[in-house]
């Protein structure tokens, strides 16, 4: 295949998997439904230094991707587009980072092929075009170690600045994680080269340490003065180093939690991960330093937040920027095509076998909550769903040049991702924003949120909602799980929640709705 048509593809893959599904699905709570609404109240409050969810401080994240969002909106509107596009263009200029870098270390193909397997896997897919911060941070982070180590290859200053400008763009988009990659990356490198004089020489450059604190300082001292010591306390110490000590919001995970989260997260291309890994020993004789420093990198990534009290899914994302560089390497050393495609395929015939699973096993789900979420799910496995799976698994089947197997499952991992996504969305972020439709078109004011945590519905809503115990005459939104509680009239339910109006409380007409509710 010509590289024209490859660049091609890459070209439809970001445009389908980037931007023409940014409005797919309502925003998911709890990430992007916070970060959207801490947006929308900056607006409201013209407050551009300090961030408020639902009213309260929020000092989660610094404030790049909230100004970029913020520009968004003015631009285009309050919809998922607008909040999705500044992580979309980010993931583009990322994607396109490493083709250049790719390009220049190694050859065109392997560039296009490094770019199109970040583009079209799994995990990139989900955070490429998700409205929080990452996908901004992992193009700071993968830019800061390209100049980083182009800078060390070639020691012309103007890299070694730039390094210190994406570093600071990182710490400005969602803190410390954005100095410490590239630090103990070039540290541990430093050290195995033998050249720790050079390591400390480069990172206490004053010119660049001036740069840094220019881009990233400002906001940060603004903020230290509007807030005091409320910020160092939620920012640094809360949300940055309890994150590491503590797991932080019930995400936790055994020390091998990021094992299954890298072998699923790379698919469809897991097998050309496994083949660098097994490749690696040799690869390093052949003293090519990008290998040793990009393993270093992803290596540190994956230890350290393996060793984090806090685990999510994306934080080992900031180390699979060369990862797709080796896959791409690897991608020319693979002779099976079938063990290319092995991978994807048993993720298709799990997802073939899902829903017969669910429907088989649905009387063994107890609890209410799951039970309802798998009900509303099984309608949407329908013929559609099962003939664009079978599809997809023939073509993974099929025989083809390897060239054009790749491309196969670049784009089917594309549909089944945004399918998959569409299909779920149906459980909570569909039935959230029907929620506060209803809601802003009945002109309700008041709304308590109970036992439920989906700051999208005040986008949606454009409104603040109270989170208390609801009393008589009060207009909730909940899970219907708490319904039980109540006596109450029905205004909305979807999926898993409800929006219901509190009555007073009567002995016998409480169990009355609640099993009603059951039996709908």
């Amino acid at each position: 295949m010509s590289e024209k048509s490859l660049k091609f593809f890459l070209f439809l893959a970001v445009l389908i998997n980037f931007y023409l599904t940014l409005g797919l699905t309502p925003l998911f709570n709890l990430d992007e439904g916070a970060f959207g609404e801490a947006t929308r109240e900056m607006l409201i409050n013209h407050d551009f230094i300090t961030t408020y969810l639902n009213g309260a401080l929020r000092f989660d994240k610094p404030i790049l991707i909230y100004w970029l969002q913020a520009l968004s909106v003015n631009v285009f509107g309050l919809n998922e587009f607008a909040f999705r596009l500044p992580s979309a263009l980010a993931a583009t200029a990322w994607a396109f980072g490493i083709y250049w870098f790719a390009k220049r270390f190694y050859d065109k193909k392997s560039a296009i092929f490094a770019a199109f397997f970040m583009v079209t896997a799994l995990q990139i897919g989900l955070i490429a075009k998700a409205a929080i911060a990452d996908s901004l941070l992992n193009m700071f982070i993968a830019f800061s170690m390209f100049s980083l180590f182009l800078y060390i290859k070639s020691q012309e200053k103007k890299l070694l600045y730039m390094t210190f400008a994406f570093i600071a763009g990182g710490f400005l988009t969602k803190g410390p994680v954005a100095v410490l990659v590239p630090l103990a990356t070039f540290f541990i490198y430093s050290i195995i080269k033998k050249d720790i004089k050079f390591f400390f020489k480069t990172i206490f450059n004053p010119i660049g340490i001036v740069i840094f604190a220019l881009i990233a300082l400002p906001w940060y001292i603004a903020e230290y003065m509007a807030q005091g010591d409320k910020f160092i306390e939620g920012f640094f110490l809360k949300h940055n180093l309890s994150r590491f000590e503590t797991s932080f919001e019930k995400h936790k995970g055994s020390i091998l939690y990021y094992i299954p989260v890298v072998l699923i997260g790379l698919l469809p291309w897991t097998s050309l991960f496994i083949k660098y890994l097994l490749n690696l020993k040799n690869w390093l004789k052949k003293h090519d330093d990008f290998i040793l420093f990009g393993s270093i990198w992803f290596f540190f990534v994956f230890i350290f937040f393996s060793l984090s009290g806090t685990k999510l899914p994306h934080y080992v994302i900031y180390g699979y920027t060369p990862l797709f560089i080796f896959m791409a390497l690897s991608f020319k050393e693979i002779k099976s095509e079938f063990l290319l495609s092995l991978p994807f395929i048993l993720f298709l015939i799990v997802l073939i076998i899902l829903p017969f699973f669910l429907q088989k096993n649905l009387p063994l789900f107890k609890d209410y909550y799951t039970k309802t979420a798998i009900i509303t799910l099984l309608p949407l496995f329908n013929k559609i769903y099962f003939a664009v799976m079978l599809s997809l698994l023939i073509l993974s089947v099929i025989k083809f040049t390897k060239e054009i197997k790749a491309i196969i499952l670049g784009f089917s991992m594309i549909i089944v991702l945004n399918y998959i996504g569409w299909i779920y969305a149906h459980v909570r972020a569909i039935p959230v924003k029907e929620a506060a439709f209803y809601v802003k078109k009945h002109n309700i004011k008041n709304i308590v949120m109970y036992r439920l945590n989906t700051p999208s519905f005040n986008i949606y809503s454009q409104r603040l909602v109270e989170k208390k115990s609801p009393k008589p005459g009060d207009i909730v939104i909940t899970k219907i799980t708490s319904l039980k509680k109540f006596n109450y009239e029905l205004l909305y339910k979807g999926g898993v929640v409800a929006l219901v109006k509190i009555k007073p409380a009567s002995s016998h007409s409480l169990p009355f709705n609640y099993k009603k509710d059951r039996r709908e």
